[in-house]
């Protein structure tokens, strides 16, 4: 699809110090070029004086400060100029780069004061000061940059500033910030002190604590420096920061708090799973609406851990470039954005366009939204991003955090201890130094750590603040520990002492008690009979008083007979004056008024009233006048009349009154009050009185009698009870009387018992008292002891604390000899010597940390009993940062894993729900171990490493979730890798555990199972005991920290406490018991010991070989075996051992027997080049264990170090050779051996000289040296035999099966295999793992078609293919082929997991193969450790050596397959003449191009399909078809993998000599001295091959024997230097570096430049001829050529050079360059555009030189140089054409009819004078495989040890074609290099009297260069 594009105008812009430095001007024509220049002086001066004018006038500045500005001005740009000068970047300073950005920015800083902040002149000089130190000071790298800048600064300030203090000036601190006075209108004015500032800040971080996670920073005058440079990025507009700076020096906390000073809030992106860059766009447009549209200033802080993705950058970049990021948002927030802002754009006036909306949207965010980048400068990672993302650097102020001086370290800790209680003043400071010295000495440790074991180790100011906080909690804890200790065992003694005293006291007691007694027993005694008189009395009394009361019961039985009856009647009368009662409560005051006034009542009435007159009558006197009248009178007051009813005397109603109403008103009819209610309500109440009141005293009449009865018998009754009651209480007095007498019987009775008690126990009290002091008389010496040593404990405990603190903090990482070096040479004398710290002497921190009992437990569960896993234990359980266990062989693990048992909650990283797991475990307090971490860990848990707690310490936050925090949670990481390199970030937060098995440790443990497996009845009781042993510690402790325990509790007297005193005794006898049992346990252990040291042997030399295998990956990374394995391999030895009676014979069995064990297994897994690197390894290993050899005999054969070079006085020997016999010659041993040589030449001349010199003995007294100084000799005379030697050395030392060949048993790996430990296939090329896996499948019913064999070749989306496979296998118990899976890198993890996950109850028959190439590098290995480390490895690689070879080739066949064809004998002949063919094509590849030009895979299957060949056509023809078989053979099954012609040709001249009739007819001979054998069955072809096949040699193959020279050679280097890297280096001895890499470049880079030639003037050369003949042309080529290399070569150098001066930023291509100088190659830029050549940097240089010398002669004439050096064209087959054409051209022949015909001289280059007529005469070649004998003119065989012979020169001229003689000639190609190859440049027939087939397997060739 076309597009048309209008107006659009291109802009361009380019960096002239960075990318590329040339522009193809067919671009450049197109633009119109500007060059923006830095501004001039006048330029700078103008605009910045302008600014500032503004700014002091507009605020009214005092005038001294208005006539500074000029000079404030000059002095900057002074300054900027001096920092660009001086101040260059480098690679690690690569952001040294100052423009006009910082120029800008101190006068920015500038503009901040007031004049308030400027009073006198020497302020505004200070600020300049401040603002120069900022932008320039924080950018700086080391101390030596910021104390020159220092300098160059105050020059700058006396040179510019008039009358400048100098002691004004110096005054510290130098400090401005918006905060100084701390109150809340924030000014820009300088900080007075420190004391001042630390205040405000202390402040602000406690109000800060309040509210937001808790940070615990120590305000350190660095720290608060920081804080205020921070804030001052962030007041200054669109003010952006860069901190670099190691993880753990507190960048994001003093971020934090800065940004809390200037009310910013923190926003920092949450990392959660799966975080990418679509989640951190949301994040940065949450950011952008939050500051831009909500206007809250905030700041990003963004850390390196946070960089998930470098794409993140891209981002980053942006915002700080512009300000925005493209499509940040989508169309739909870009319009709420803009309606949101739209009202405030209106309100400032401005148009509310959507353009002016956004961009004051952007504007704001720009003003609010301020960045803090916190980076570590670790690494190339910096320096690689600042290059792609220039923001990064450009457009942020960089602070750059330096590692704590020493004095921070001191001062910070002297604060720190400040609070500490319980430590002498004077001895504070001498902490401090300590400390500080710790963590330097750590620093250099680490330093030569890494030299010597390439494992890092970083400590932090993190780490150091971890050592004084530990060292607090530590002390505090101690001295609690000692006081308490100390308190009681003093209790203890005085105890004892007052029982000792209070047994006197005791005993005069016992008499007064038994006094006592005897008193008590008489006053018993009277008393007795007291109680005996007064108990008859009682007696008496009793039975007189109950005879009176059976009296009284009688009488009381008999009245209340009466009053029953009474009673009754009474109840009778009861209704009658209730009703009289109720009748009368009837009247009231108001009816009877009523009645009163009645005039005339009826007569009922009337007769009422007369009725109640009558009862009434006084005295009985019935009145006459009863009339109404009377009535009336008669009621008069009718309150009282009323009252007189009421009380009305019922009981006593006089007779005749009586009599009256009873027959006068009662037997009236009418007189019923129902019937008179109708008349009068009161008169019917007064009739029903009456009525009731009669008829109760008619009943009361009849009740009256009984009731006097009644009262006469209660009278009796009462005077009978009062006699009774006389008499009781007589009787109750006696029986008082009586008990008083018995209380006081028992009471003296009791006190009698009490003092017999009383006896007794005194003198029990006096028998324990004596038995307990006697008993205890040795516990109180011992505490009398244990009480001076504690007293001295706490004198020393503040050193003791000091060490181990120190100890825990930092050593974890370390491996045993450098603790011991860091503890014993570093910090001990530290204490004792520098500072004056008491400690104690020979202090064991492991017994600071935990006791016997603890490590007792420990070993039981499992921990390894060496020093150093203990020391790691004690570690891992008192370190403050949370554990991260190295443990590649899982011994550690094991350990936790028993220890902690099932509250262990064990998880891995990216393990599905790790978070959960950790989240559960975080809020319940367990332990959790996250297992297998790799070298980063996941960012969301980064919280968690660093414990940073929310919510005053409650909650962490992980990923989005604020998770509780429970103070019990403890966190362990464990990782398998062996060497990993953690970042000093984690390791700030992590203390590192070095687990890694040690030797001893591994022999101890190795010791304990192989005696368990040969003497099972030791091995238990040895457990048995230890375990015994381990209890008896554990329970005596226990025993006695009770027993002092009750000693103290117990209060005042004790004695009288019998069960503490027995409990006391039962604790002693216990004690004792124990003590007897722990003496028993020591003898027996001491007898098992002794029997046990007899195995020691064996387990030493196991335990030294799997150091030996195990350092085998340090050759090749694909090298790993665990423990495990290993473990497995020496159970295997000891059982397949042969039995042996007697002990000492059985160990060596046993020793033989691993060995050899572990010989098989791993030389399996290695690569034919590395066996006998691991062979001699292992001899030397075993041999300075039995001390056979001298270390330092070694060491020199293993270095070689030749310092001098001494130019040979023999000619047998070279300059190298005699060079190294001097340096041999220094060692003792060898005194003379130099001036032997010369004296006896003749003899060493023949050793030296014999085909075999490992084998001779050596010449005079030297023949009786040792096999090690023999080899020492041998490598420096003929270094080519070391690989021989070696191998004969192995041989006499361990034996002739470890030099034997050894066959890869599939079946026997296949045995050893299981469902958790796979078959791990190395490939390598020409061979094929499948094939064999096949045959061994289909013999046990594993085949593909059976669907029990699963192939899977790995690539691109086959991963679940094998997933399916593996999972469908585990179940069914198939097998799983896993090919290539080097190819599936990011799989790999997964795949070891699911190899685990699968093995766990699988099938048995379950089995996974896999196979993977080899890396080419260390650096590429990508295969887990654990998926090499649990697999059987097996190398699958062609063999080496004829012998291997020819016995691997006849392998492919069987008896069956040679009887199979009908022409037996030819067949067989045949056969074992192509087997041999085919050992010959594959043994010749290891000789390099002299073998084959280029390198083939040639496998196996070639020779079986010729087999298959062979047979066919034999059995198809009647005769042998010699030809068609030598063709198919030659061109088609080998000749088809040959892409050379050479190749072709050698390929065919082998199969002509061993394929044709002769092998039939008569005897040929294969190879000198091994004809080819007559008609044998298969083992006799191997019996003939074994008995007479000759030596290993190059003439097997046809090649000359100088062929292998220089292979064996370089082999050998590269072995003895395998074996050096190998040796355990020693870490006390660390190698002086010498010259930095840098200086040594610059050297080079130098002396190339002084001494590379000017380029050719090609105008000039052009103009000195017009003859263009094919010669001059090929000048001219030649020129053009060198001119480019010469141009590349000048460029990149200067490049480089303006690089180091920071003219230019150093790019990767120049990086590459200079590593490639240093290491003296020669750069690639170089060699690209050069020719080839196979020479080191110097050479190459030199060789570079002559050809441009040679060129120079050419081209002074242009004529034909007499002798021309053909090595030195860049194309010389150009120059042989041109003989070719000059010749076509002279006698007008057709080219292609031509050829180039050469005539070897017998002259050199210096007999000619001019060139010939026709032709050219060439000199410089060399000849490779033979040499050209001028005397006969022919080629000759080369002399020995002559690997190049030099040519004569060679006249070389055109002929046609068919003038060529061809007869008694040779075919001899021409290279450029030994390489040949893609070197080839023609072909020279050279005469031969041989037949040309000797040269060509020779592999015979002329070279240009050698």
């Amino acid at each position: 699809m076309l597009k048309e594009i209008h107006n659009c105008q291109y802009i361009a812009c380019m960096n002239l110090m960075v990318g590329s430095f040339i522009i193809n001007p067919r671009l450049q024509r197109h633009f119109t070029v500007f060059a923006f220049n830095f501004p001039s002086l006048d330029a700078l001066h103008t605009i910045y004086s302008q600014i500032l004018n503004f700014h002091f006038q507009q605020q009214a500045f005092g005038p001294s400060v208005l006539r500074s500005g000029p000079s404030l001005i000059q002095a900057t740009i002074a300054f900027h100029q001096m920092m660009t000068q001086n101040f260059l970047p480098t690679a690690v300073k690569f952001h040294y780069l100052f423009n006009l950005r910082d120029l800008s920015n101190i006068f920015q800083g500038i503009l901040l004061a007031s004049p308030e902040c400027l009073k006198f002149p020497n302020d505004l000089i200070r600020l300049w000061l401040h603002e120069s130190s900022r932008v320039y000071g924080d950018k700086l790298v080391d101390p030596k940059d910021c104390d020159l800048f220092q300098k160059k600064m105050l020059e700058t300030a006396y040179k510019h500033f008039e009358g400048a203090n100098g002691h004004a000036l110096l005054q510290q601190p130098l400090i401005y910030c918006h905060f100084a006075h701390g109150g809340q209108d924030p000014r820009y004015l300088p900080v007075k002190d420190w004391e001042v500032l630390r205040t405000v800040l202390t402040e602000a971080l406690d109000s800060h604590n309040e509210l937001n996670a808790v940070m615990n920073l120590v305000l350190f005058e660095d720290a608060m420096q920081h804080v205020c440079r921070i804030s001052r990025i962030l007041r200054t507009p669109q003010g952006h920061a860069l901190l670099i700076g190691v993880g753990g020096t507190g960048k994001k906390s003093l971020s934090r708090l800065a940004a809390y000073v200037c009310s910013l809030e923190v926003f920092q992106v949450t990392v959660t799973q799966g975080f990418g860059i679509q989640e951190l766009r949301v994040d940065l447009a949450n950011l952008y609406i939050r500051t831009g549209a909500k206007n809250m200033p905030t700041v990003f802080l963004l850390t390196d851990a946070q960089v998930l993705d470098e794409s993140f950058l891209v981002l980053i970049n942006d915002l700080l470039a512009s300000g925005e990021i493209p499509d940040l948002f989508s169309d739909e927030d870009v319009d709420n954005i803009i309606s949101g802002v739209r009202n405030e754009v209106r309100g400032l006036g401005m148009v509310d366009s959507r353009e002016n909306c956004w961009k004051f949207f952007l504007s704001r965010v720009q003003l609010q939204l301020k960045i803090i980048l916190c980076f570590s400068p670790v690494g190339h990672t910096l320096r690689g991003r600042a290059r792609k993302f220039p923001a990064i650097v450009n457009c942020t102020a960089i602070d750059w955090f330096h590692a704590w001086p020493q004095e921070a370290l001191v001062s910070v800790s002297r604060r720190f201890i400040e609070e500490t209680k319980g430590i002498e003043a004077l001895d504070k400071d001498s902490i401090s130094l300590f400390m500080a010295h710790v963590h330097t000495s750590v620093n250099e440790m680490s330093t030569r750590y890494y030299q010597n074991e390439r494992r890092h180790n970083y400590t932090t100011p993190k780490s150091f603040l971890e050592q004084i906080s530990l060292f607090k909690n530590l002390l505090k804890k101690k001295q609690k520990e000692v006081s308490q200790k100390k308190e009681h065992l003093v209790n203890g003694i005085q105890k004892l002492e007052t029982t000792a005293s209070q047994v006197g006291d005791l005993k005069a007691r016992l008499a007064s008690q038994e006094a006592e007694l005897q008193l008590r027993n008489r006053d018993a005694e009277a008393l007795i009979a007291k109680i005996g008189l007064q108990t008859e009395k009682v007696s008496r009394e009793k039975a007189i008083a109950d005879a009176e009361e059976r009296k009284v019961t009688a009488i009381q039985t008999e009245v209340s007979q009466k009053q029953r009856e009474c009673e009754v009647d009474v109840l009778k009368a009861e209704p009658a004056l209730v009703a009289a009662t109720a009748a009368l409560n009837t009247l009231n005051r108001g009816n009877l008024t009523e009645l009163k006034v009645f005039p005339n009542p009826p007569n009922a009435v009337t007769n009422v009233t007369a009725a109640v007159m009558v009862l009434l009558a006084p005295r009985g006197r019935v009145p006459k006048d009863r009339s109404w009248k009377a009535a009336k009178v008669f009621m008069g007051k009718v309150d009282d009349f009323l009252q007189a009813l009421i009380n009305y005397d019922k009981e006593h109603i006089p007779e005749n009154c009586l009599k009256v109403v009873n027959e006068q008103y009662l037997k009236d009819p009418e007189f019923n009050p129902n019937l008179i209610r109708t008349k009068s309500f009161a008169a019917a109440g007064l009739c029903a009185w009456v009525t009731n009141i009669v008829k109760f005293y008619e009943v009361y009449c009849d009740v009256e009698p009984k009731r006097q009865a009644l009262a006469q018998a209660n009278f009796e009754l009462a005077a009978a009870t009062e006699k009774l009651e006389a008499i009781r209480k007589k009787l109750e007095d006696l029986d008082r009387n009586l008990s008083r007498l018995t209380a006081s019987f028992e009471k003296a009775i009791a006190k009698k018992v009490q003092c017999q008690e009383e006896v007794n126990q005194t003198n029990k009290t006096i028998e324990l008292a004596n038995r307990l002091v006697k008993e205890l008389e040795s516990e109180k010496i011992r505490w009398g002891q244990s009480i001076k040593s504690f007293e001295a404990q706490e004198k020393t405990l503040c050193g003791d604390v000091l060490l181990t603190a120190a100890f825990v903090s930092y050593v974890g990482s370390f491996t045993k000899q450098y603790r011991q070096e860091l503890v014993d040479c570093k910090w001990v004398p530290f204490l004792q010597h520098k500072v004056s710290i008491p400690i104690t002497e020979g202090l064991d921190l492991i017994a600071m940390l935990t006791d016997d009992a603890t490590i007792a437990t420990w070993n039981n569960e499992g921990l390894p009993s060496d020093r150093m896993s203990t020391e790691n234990a004690a570690i891992l359980t008192h370190c403050e940062r949370w554990p991260l266990m190295i443990d590649p062989q899982q011994q550690g693990i094991k350990w936790i894993k028993n220890k902690y048992g099932t509250d262990l909650k064990v998880t891995h990283l990216g393990q599905k729900g790790f978070l959960n797991a950790i989240e559960t475990a975080l809020a319940f307090g367990d332990v959790i171990l996250v297992e297998n971490v790799e070298e980063t860990i996941d960012p969301v848990l980064d919280p968690l490493l660093g414990r940073n707690t929310i919510k005053k310490g409650k909650y962490i936050r992980i990923g989005d979730k604020e998770c509780e925090f429970n103070r019990n949670f403890r966190l362990i990481l464990h990782t398998k890798l062996a060497n990993p390199h953690y970042q000093p970030e984690l390791q700030a937060q992590t203390t590192l555990l070095n687990f890694t098995v040690t030797e001893d440790g591994l022999e101890a443990q190795l010791l304990a199972e192989v005696v368990s497996i040969e003497r099972p009845d030791l091995e238990k009781l040895k457990l048995v005991l230890t375990k015994h042993q381990n209890d008896f510690k554990i329970e005596l402790k226990y025993l006695e920290d009770d027993l002092l325990l009750r000693l103290s509790a117990a209060e005042g007297s004790f004695l009288d406490d019998t069960e503490l005193v027995e409990k006391l005794e039962r604790t002693k006898a216990t004690a004792a018991e124990i003590e007897r049992k722990v003496i028993e346990a020591k003898e027996n252990e001491k007898k098992i010991n002794e029997a046990r040291e007899c195995y020691r042997p064996v387990a030493a030399r196991a335990s030294l070989l799997y150091f030996v295998i195990n350092d085998l990956r340090k050759i090749n990374p694909i090298y790993q075996f665990s423990l495990k394995a290993f473990n497995m391999l020496f159970h295997r030895a000891i059982e397949q051992a042969d039995k042996v009676e007697d002990v000492q014979g059985r160990v060596s069995v046993l020793m033989e027997s691993i060995t050899y064990a572990v010989f098989l297994y791993t030389s399996q897994a290695l690569f034919e080049k590395d066996k006998l690197t691991f062979l001699s390894q292992m001899a030397f290993q075993i041999l300075l264990r039995k001390r056979e050899i001298d270390p330092f005999e070694l060491d020199f054969l293993l270095r070689f170090k030749v310092e001098h070079t001494y130019s040979s006085p023999l000619d047998f020997l070279t300059t190298q050779s005699w060079s190294a016999l001097k340096a041999v010659a220094l060692m003792e041993e060898f005194r003379g051996i130099d001036r032997d040589v010369e004296g006896s030449a003749k003899q060493w001349r023949k050793w030296a000289e014999s085909e075999c010199p490992e084998k001779e003995k050596l010449p005079q007294e030297w023949k009786k040296k040792s096999l090690i100084q023999k080899l020492i000799i041998l490598r420096a005379v003929r270094p080519d035999r070391m690989t021989y030697a070696l191998r004969n050395f192995v041989e006499e030392k361990l034996g002739t099966k470890y030099v034997g060949r050894t066959r890869l048993d599939l079946v026997k790996a296949f045995e050893e295999s299981s469902p958790a430990t796979p078959i791990f296939f190395v490939l390598s090329p020409g061979v094929d793992a499948l094939k064999d896996l096949e045959i061994l499948g289909k013999r046990l019913g594993f085949t593909i078609d059976s669907g029990k064999f699963h192939n899977v070749s790995l690539g691109q989306g086959q991963e679940t293919v094998a997933e399916k496979a593996l999972e469908k296998a585990s179940k069914g118990g198939h097998w799983v082929l896993l090919q290539n899976v080097h190819l599936v890198a990011k799989w790999l993890g997964t795949l070891e997991k699911l190899l685990e996950q699968f093995s766990q109850g699988s099938h048995r028959d379950y089995r996974v193969f896999m196979s993977a190439k080899s890396a080419p590098t260390p650096s590429e290995h990508i295969i887990p450790q654990g998926l090499l480390e649990n697999s059987i490895k097996i190398t699958n690689e062609p063999p080496t050596g004829m012998l291997a070879n020819l016995h691997a080739a006849l392998y492919n066949f069987d008896q069956d397959t040679l009887e199979a064809c009908s022409k037996e004998q030819e067949f067989k002949s045949i056969l074992f003449s192509l087997c041999y063919f085919h050992a010959c094509v594959a043994g010749r590849l290891r000789f390099g191009p002299q073998g084959w030009s280029r390198s083939y895979p040639f496998n196996p299957g070639d020779l079986t399909v010729c087999a298959g060949v062979l047979y066919n056509y034999l059995e198809a023809n009647p005769n042998v078809p010699w030809e068609d078989l030598r063709y198919l053979f030659g061109e088609i099954m080998y000749g088809g993998h040959i892409t050379d012609d050479w190749d072709r040709r050698l390929c065919r001249v082998y199969l002509d000599k061993f394929i044709n009739p002769s092998l039939v007819e008569d005897e040929l001979t294969l190879a000198p001295g091994f004809a080819a054998p007559p008609n044998l069955d298969y083992s006799g072809y191997h019996q003939y091959i074994e008995e007479r096949l000759p030596p290993e040699s190059p003439a097997l193959y046809g090649l000359h024997p100088n062929a292998e020279i220089e292979f064996l050679t370089v082999m050998s280097n590269t072995l003895f230097r395998t074996l050096l890297e190998m040796q355990p280096r020693n870490a006390l001895v660390s190698e002086e570096l010498g010259q930095s890499t840098e200086e040594k470049v610059k050297n080079v880079l130098d002396d190339i430049l002084e001494k590379l030639p000017e380029e050719f003037n090609m105008a000039e050369i052009m103009q000195k001829t017009s003859n263009r003949s094919p010669y001059v042309l090929v000048c001219f080529q030649e020129c053009e050529r060198m001119n480019i290399l010469l141009r590349e070569i000048r460029v990149s150098l200067q490049q480089l050079d303006l690089g180091w001066k920071g003219e230019l930023t150093l790019s990767p291509d120049m990086e590459a360059q200079q590593s490639q100088l240093s290491y003296d190659t020669v750069p690639d830029a170089w060699s690209k555009l050069a020719y080839p050549s196979t020479y080191g940097l110097a050479h190459w240089f030199n060789d570079l030189l002559l050809r441009c010398r040679e060129l120079e002669t050419w081209t002074h004439d242009l004529a034909l140089p007499a002798v021309v050096w053909l090595p030195g064209f860049f194309n010389p087959q150009s120059f042989l054409t041109a003989i070719m054409q000059t010749m076509a051209r002279k006698n007008e022949w057709p080219l292609d009819k031509m050829c180039l015909t050469v005539d070897v001289t017998k002259k050199t280059k210096e007999d000619y004078g001019h060139p010939p007529r026709e032709g050219a005469y060439l000199h410089g070649l060399l000849m490779e495989g033979a040499r050209w004998d001028t005397q006969s003119g022919t080629i000759a065989d080369a002399c020995l040890k002559e690997l190049t012979s030099v040519m004569p020169v060679i006249f070389a001229k055109a002929i046609p074609t068919d003038r060529q003689e061809t007869k008694h000639t040779y075919e001899c190609p021409v290279y450029k290099t030994k390489m040949r190859g893609p070197t080839y440049v023609w072909t020279f027939r050279l005469k031969s009297k041989d037949k040309a087939a000797k040269w060509v397997l020779a592999g015979v060739a002329l070279l240009l260069e050698a």
